[in-house]
Parts: structure tokens; C-alpha cells; sequence
């Protein structure tokens, strides 16, 4: 077998290993560290108030800020949204960067995730991970970037504070060497009459 065979059979073994615990953990209601398609992130149940809470303890953010979601298709959407407007699609399929929607009229979410008029950020990411976890879950996750609030997003494992990593209950060991830096996402607030807005 190749040196590069291995190394991706490796990798694919311990994306399983870290899924596994990963589902074990947010089904108990804790808190994970893992890689997105854009930074990595704190995620925990997004239906789940008490799990979230924990999340804004330990960033220490003031818990009126909204969060983040992943989930795995845009059409699990009308799942967490009242009213998706047509030109969500449209604008998912378009990206070439990481993009959050801000859809206003959330439902089957906890409270604490949303933020004003019932408003919520989502993502469907781009990455293999975070894909198979959402699929597999079958549920929404949060995704906050892994920094206590205030402090410089971390764009690399390396880069994430030892509070963060200790705070949390299981902290993926897939793509800790990766060493390429990672972006926050593009964020665009979406109007119900399909108006919409760029945020970052």
C-alpha cells in the first residue's frame, strides 16, 4: 500500500472515530470542538437551550447574540424557517465562499440560538466533516468560532485557547494539523420578501 493510501485511509478512520463520539456527545446535550468548512468551531444541539447555554458560558458572550447552525441540505430549510424566500437557493448554489443566511421567522430551535424578530443564521457547509455529522445527526448544530468572545478568531487548531479546548467534551482529532488558515464565513441577512442584504 502507498504512503498516501495510508494516510487517507488514516484519515478516513479517524473522521468515523470522531463522528461517532462526536453524535454520542450532542445527543447527551454537550459541547464539541470541530472543524468546519470555514474556522473551527463550538457546537453543541441546536434544539437543545440547555446545551446552547453552556456554549455562551464558555466564550463568556453575552447570550443576546445569536448563533450560528449548520445544517446538511437546503432542503431541511423549511424544517427551522416559517417562510424560506426563492432566492435562498438561488443564492447557496451561486456561492463560492462559505455562506450564512440570516432568515428571519425561526422555528424548532432553541430560543437562545436566535436572535431578533425569531431571526437565525444558516449554513450548509461545504466540507465532508461537517456534512456527514449534520446528515448523520439529523439535526441542526451550532457552529461558534472556538474563542472566548472578544478575542481573535482562531483560524487554525493550533491557534484555539486551552480554556476552549478543556471547557468542551469531546474535541475532534481530525484536521488538528491542518495548517492552512481558515476564514469566517460571508453573512447575508435575508428578508422574507426576498430582499436581502450583505453583512460580511
Amino acid at each position: 500500500m502507498s504512503f498516501k493510501k495510508e494516510h487517507i485511509q488514516k484519515d478516513k478512520a479517524q473522521m468515523e472515530t470522531d463522528i461517532t463520539q462526536c453524535l454520542k456527545v450532542l445527543s447527551a446535550g454537550g459541547l464539541i470542538l470541530y472543524p468546519t468548512d470555514t474556522v473551527w468551531g463550538i457546537g453543541c444541539d441546536a434544539t437543545n437551550a440547555e446545551a446552547v447555554k453552556k456554549v455562551y458560558q464558555l466564550k463568556q458572550r453575552d447570550d443576546s447574540k445569536a448563533l450560528i447552525v449548520l445544517i446538511d441540505s437546503a432542503d431541511h430549510l423549511d424544517h427551522y424557517v416559517v417562510d424560506v424566500p426563492a432566492i435562498a437557493r438561488e443564492l447557496i448554489d451561486v456561492a463560492v465562499k462559505p455562506l450564512t443566511i440570516i432568515y428571519e421567522g425561526a422555528y424548532n430551535l432553541a430560543s437562545n440560538v436566535l436572535g431578533d424578530e425569531d431571526s437565525v443564521g444558516i449554513r450548509i457547509p461545504d466540507d465532508e466533516f461537517c456534512h456527514r455529522l449534520c446528515e448523520r445527526y439529523g439535526k441542526p448544530i451550532v457552529s461558534t468560532s472556538a474563542n472566548v468572545s472578544g478575542q481573535p478568531t482562531a483560524k487554525r487548531f493550533a491557534d484555539i485557547d486551552e480554556e476552549i479546548i478543556k471547557g468542551v467534551d469531546y474535541a475532534v482529532e481530525y484536521r488538528r494539523n491542518d495548517s492552512a488558515p481558515h476564514q469566517p464565513s460571508n453573512i447575508i441577512l435575508l428578508s422574507r420578501d426576498g430582499t436581502f442584504k450583505i453583512i460580511r
